[in-house]
């Protein structure tokens, strides 16, 4: 039977708003069950009606809930009634029709920036590793079985480097840069030297220029009323040098690159030579990698993009996805705090600058990749908790009595309550040295800068 009193509307993906049609529902679940070799129609009907009094008990009136709020309740609903199959193939129907609107949307001029197909299959990774929830995931902490999933972890994660240098060593011949891109802790470093030991093994050798180096001393950059320096900008790089420098090198010359110190903020006169012989590319390793200036001296077809994110697909004792950028900021706090002196309040507070710069200069970009790097970890949060937790309390305290940082207190207020949720895990000799979580807790192998 079906659900009295239904949703009365849904919101589609272009705001508007159509009536709720439960069979479309039943049709969804039903061919997602039937593409596993499930027909049960009265079992579809049962999921559906499921899902459905969930959604009224989500969005009363007058909230009205979109086609993504309830394709993900139907998908719980799934997985909460022991249909892992269903909802597997539930999850790849959604994509298919995600590629089917953005196919369209193309032809319009409108692509999502989204890394959708890697966002579906680290979900699927999570749920064959029985890690999608938070509350799964404080169950393996309390057992013997954590150790074993940071080594499945990682070996996705150096299978995702080994695929980058595959698709590297597929165009040789044409390469002169390869680019290691992404937001602010997103594991860069970590993710750069690993590809270049996986490009050697495939015969590539490259030459590292750190483009951090080429920051602009602190004193330089804009300050706002609380003394922070805004230094996310592509702007904030020497882009004139970088590209003098990146010419010169592809055409045999030896170039001075300078040091940067990122406690005092200075750029140092001390220097290194470096220069790149006819078989060897350059690797550079940047927030703005996608930027077009900041490398407009290399042809486009001279390069090659990879792209790293922390795609998390883990949810919290509510069922909401948690945010990559909170993933990432929680990284910034703990490295940041450890190798560069900063208080974890000043990372906090800071980051309004790093979400500005990365949603203008960064995430638009994320199309032009050549290759898309997933350096999320699902064993990394029970190990920001244990280093950061405690820093939280005082500085929520802090930003209460600050009205002027409302967009702070709701970051760290957020964040406090995703870490309440989660179990630390103590022993860290259970990380590797390679692995990219040292890259923020320290102990790394790589040379960090």
């Amino acid at each position: 039977m079906a659900a009295e009193n239904p949703i009365p509307c849904v919101m589609k993906r272009d705001g508007s708003l159509v009536e709720f049609d439960r069979e479309k529902v039943i049709t969804a679940i039903y061919k997602a069950a039937a593409s596993v070799g499930g027909h049960n129609r009265a079992l579809s009907e049962k999921i559906a009606d499921e899902s459905i009094e969930m959604l009224k008990q989500n969005y009363p009136p007058p909230d009205v809930p979109t086609v993504e709020e309830i394709q993900d309740i139907v998908e719980k609903v799934l997985i909460e009634n022991g249909h892992a199959k269903t909802a597997k193939a539930y999850i790849v129907y959604r994509e298919y029709r995600r590629r089917e609107r953005e196919r369209k949307a193309a032809k319009r001029g409108k692509v999502s920036p989204l890394p959708y197909r890697i966002m579906y299959e680290t979900l699927i990774w999570n749920m064959d590793h029985g890690c999608e929830t938070i509350a799964k995931l404080n169950a393996i902490v309390k057992t013997s079985a954590f150790p074993d999933l940071i080594t499945e972890a990682d070996k996705a994660y150096g299978e995702s480097i080994e695929r980058a240098a595959e698709a590297v060593a597929s165009e040789r011949d044409l390469l002169r840069l390869i680019i290691v891109a992404g937001p602010s802790s997103s594991g860069k470093t970590t993710t750069t030297s690993k590809l270049a030991e996986r490009l050697r093994e495939h015969g590539i050798e490259t030459v590292l220029l750190n483009l951090d180096h080429y920051f602009f001393d602190l004193e330089l950059h804009p300050k706002d009323e609380y003394g922070d320096y805004d230094f996310e900008t592509p702007e904030a790089l020497d882009i004139p040098l970088i590209n003098s420098h990146l010419k010169a090198l592809i055409e045999g010359q030896t170039v001075k690159v300078p040091r940067y110190d990122f406690v005092a903020g200075k750029r140092l006169t001390e220097i290194s030579e470096i220069s790149i012989k006819p078989n060897q590319v350059i690797l550079i390793d940047t927030l703005h990698g996608l930027y077009g200036p900041l490398t407009k001296s290399i042809p486009e077809e001279a390069k090659f993009k990879v792209y790293i994110e922390t795609i998390s697909e883990l949810r919290d004792q509510d069922g909401e996805f948690i945010r990559w950028t909170d993933i990432r900021l929680l990284r910034r706090m703990v490295r940041d705090h450890a190798q560069r002196g900063y208080d974890p309040s000043q990372t906090i507070g800071h980051w309004h600058y790093v979400r500005r710069a990365e949603l203008k200069h960064i995430i638009p970009f994320i199309r032009d990749a050549d290759y898309i790097v997933n350096g999320a970890l699902p064993y990394e949060l029970p190990y920001h908790k244990k280093y950061s937790y405690r820093h939280f309390p005082a500085f929520i305290a802090a930003l209460k009595g600050n009205p002027k940082r409302r967009d702070a207190l709701i970051r760290a207020e957020r964040i406090y309550n995703l870490l309440s949720q989660i179990e630390v895990y103590e022993d860290e000799s259970v990380v590797p040295g390679d692995s990219l979580l040292r890259e923020f807790i320290g102990g790394s192998v790589y040379k960090l800068h």
